[in-house]
């Protein structure tokens, strides 16, 4: 595979305004980043992946993530990574949009897997920053302007500097932009500075909150979407918020809902973030499995309270909606 290596993005796009063709994509709607199943040896489930796959179809959720952190994409093989976007791709059959992370340190490797996932039907790539390479905003954005090149897809940027150890900003999104692909953000910084920068300054890029406790903050800023990992075991829930918010425009009923939310995102953020969204999972009636190493399940104390807590949260606000 070829990669064009030019010494700045912007020259790097110089070469495709003639024949760059935007697909469109409309990210609205809860947004899950898939878990993935380990059978009891610690191999893929292939088989539980599909119930996950289908439980989230079944619940309305407006589309599907595979390869994020929630996914555990950090802790699989490439050979791992590429098995589960086939399969996902067969089992959604495009009955929902199907995004594919690339991440990946190496250039060449997110766009192999971005590559891969053009090749398998997927609606869209989700592009981060290569970890721990620690690259300046001008190498960062040629990262994924290579990326963008070799896919022709849509792009939802992934914004998470707590595990990149790097953040998108003003001149990164100078860059990317001089591509029509880039379309949308998953925002996962947690500084409202960013949010207020790209709402304010960068609207071509559609918001999707990607910090889950500032998801109302988000939708009154003018995000469409949200990208939440709780929407594996309790979707109607964060379906809601996103209906209270951006389809009825109804923000007081929105915040009783995130009222009822936030016991749950207090939980998650307690520093057990995938354990925690597997085991919510198992107690939705999926077969998740254990995560895989270096991380451990939640202790039993902590399964109890993670259960209440989410007992609590679809109790108060099935009594939102009700009212």
């Amino acid at each position: 595979m070829q990669i064009v290596n030019h010494r700045n993005p912007s020259r790097l796009y110089a070469d495709l305004n003639s024949t760059l063709e935007a697909t469109v994509l409309t990210f609205e709607g809860i947004y899950t980043p898939a878990i993935t199943p380990y059978a009891a040896d610690g191999s893929i489930d292939f088989a539980a992946f599909a119930d996950v796959l289908e439980s989230l179809i079944e619940a309305r959720v407006h589309g599907i993530i595979i390869g994020g952190s929630t996914g555990e994409y950090y802790a699989q093989s490439a050979e791992e990574r590429l098995a589960l976007v086939e399969h996902a791709s067969k089992v959604i059959s495009q009955r929902l949009p199907l995004i594919v992370g690339t991440g990946a340190i190496r250039t060449e490797d997110a766009v192999t897997f971005a590559t891969h996932a053009r090749d398998h039907k997927a609606d869209a790539i989700l592009v981060t920053s290569p970890p721990y390479a620690l690259p300046t905003e001008q190498e960062n954005a040629h990262h994924a302007l290579t990326i963008d090149k070799a896919a022709q897809l849509p792009i939802m940027l992934y914004n998470y500097p707590g595990r990149m150890g790097i953040s998108m900003g003003e001149t990164y999104f100078r860059e990317v932009t001089r591509s029509a692909n880039v379309v949308a953000i998953k925002e996962s910084s947690g500084d409202f500075n960013n949010l207020h920068l790209l709402a304010c300054q960068f609207p071509q890029i559609a918001l999707s909150c990607g910090w889950d406790d500032q998801a109302l903050e988000f939708f009154a800023w003018g995000a469409r979407s949200w990208v939440c990992a709780g929407s594996n075991f309790i979707p109607r829930e964060h379906v809601a918020l996103y209906e209270a918010c951006v389809v009825e425009k109804d923000f007081a009923k929105g915040r009783k809902i995130m009222a009822a939310l936030m016991p749950l995102m207090n939980f998650l953020d307690g520093g057990k973030f995938v354990q925690s969204i597997k085991y919510g999972s198992e107690l939705a009636g999926l077969k998740a499995g254990p995560v895989r190493a270096p991380l451990q399940a939640l202790e039993e104390e902590e399964q109890a309270q993670l259960k209440a807590v989410i007992e609590s949260v679809k109790r108060n606000v099935a009594a939102v909606t009700a009212s």
